[in-house]
C-alpha cells in the first residue's frame, strides 16, 4: 500500500518538481496539488486526505502555519513536513508547535526527500541538522533572569535548564530530544527528573509552575 502524499505549494514549476521527484518513488503516491493551505484543506474536506502533506510557509490566503494547525484539529492524523526555502526560526517553532513532524528546506535531494516522507509517515520527528540548530539557538535566546530563576527555585542543572525552557516554550518530548541531539529514552529520564524538582506531573503543570516562578 502505497504512502498518499498531497503537495501545498503557490509556486507550480516547483510543486511539478516535488511531484517529480515524490512520484518516483514505488513507495508514495501524489493524489493531489494545492496551491494554498485553503485550497488543501477544500480537497480534505471533499475526501482527498493524505498520509503526509508536504508544506510550504508562504502562500497567499493561508500560510504554512495556519494551514497545519487546521489540518492538525481537523485530521490528526495526517503527518506534515514543512518544505520551505525559509529557515527563519520563528517558522519553524511556529510550524512544530502548530504540529507539524519535520521541516525541511527546498534545497534537500531528491533521495532525502523521499525517505523523510517515508520516516515522517512512521512517526520520526524530521529536523536536519542546520533546522536543529536554529531551534536550540532560538531555546538559548531565553533572558538570563529565567535561567537564573529555574535553578534558583528548582536547583536544576545546565541541560535540565534547558529542557525546561523548551517545555515551557511548548516543544514535545520528541522535538526535544531530536534538536539536542539525545535518545527519547535520555530526554524521557530528564524530562521526568525536571517533573520530579518541580514536584508536579504532567506538562501542563510544569508549564504552570515555572509561569509562576518567571512571573515573581
Amino acid at each position: 500500500m502505497k504512502i498518499k502524499v498531497m503537495i501545498v505549494d503557490d509556486q507550480i514549476i516547483l510543486a511539478e518538481g516535488i511531484r517529480s521527484v515524490v512520484s518516483s518513488s514505488e513507495d508514495l503516491d501524489v493524489i493531489a496539488v494545492a496551491g494554498d493551505g485553503q485550497q488543501a484543506l477544500e480537497l480534505m474536506e471533499k475526501g482527498t486526505v493524505p498520509d503526509v502533506v508536504l508544506l510550504d510557509i508562504r502562500m497567499p490566503n493561508m500560510n504554512g502555519v495556519v494551514t497545519t494547525g487546521e489540518i492538525k484539529k481537523r485530521y490528526p492524523d495526517v503527518k506534515i513536513l514543512i518544505l520551505t526555502t525559509f529557515d527563519d526560526s520563528d517558522y519553524i517553532l511556529n510550524a512544530l508547535n502548530n504540529g507539524a513532524c519535520g521541516y525541511l528546506l527546498k534545497d534537500i535531494s531528491g533521495p532525502a526527500l523521499v525517505t523523510s516522507i517515508k520516516n515522517a509517515y512512521e512517526g520520526d520527528t524530521i529536523l536536519p541538522a542546520k533546522i536543529a540548530k536554529k531551534i536550540t539557538d532560538a531555546a538559548k535566546m531565553v533572558t538570563s533572569d529565567r535561567e537564573i530563576k529555574l535553578r534558583r527555585a528548582f536547583g536544576f542543572s545546565d541541560r535540565e535548564v534547558e529542557i525546561a525552557i523548551m517545555i515551557f516554550e511548548g516543544f514535545n518530548n520528541r522535538q526535544i530530544a531530536s534538536a539536542l541531539g539525545l535518545s527519547d529514552g535520555t530526554a524521557r529520564n530528564y524530562i521526568s527528573a525536571i517533573y520530579m524538582k518541580l514536584e508536579c506531573e504532567g506538562r501542563n503543570a510544569a508549564i504552570e509552575k515555572m509561569k509562576s516562578v518567571f512571573d515573581q
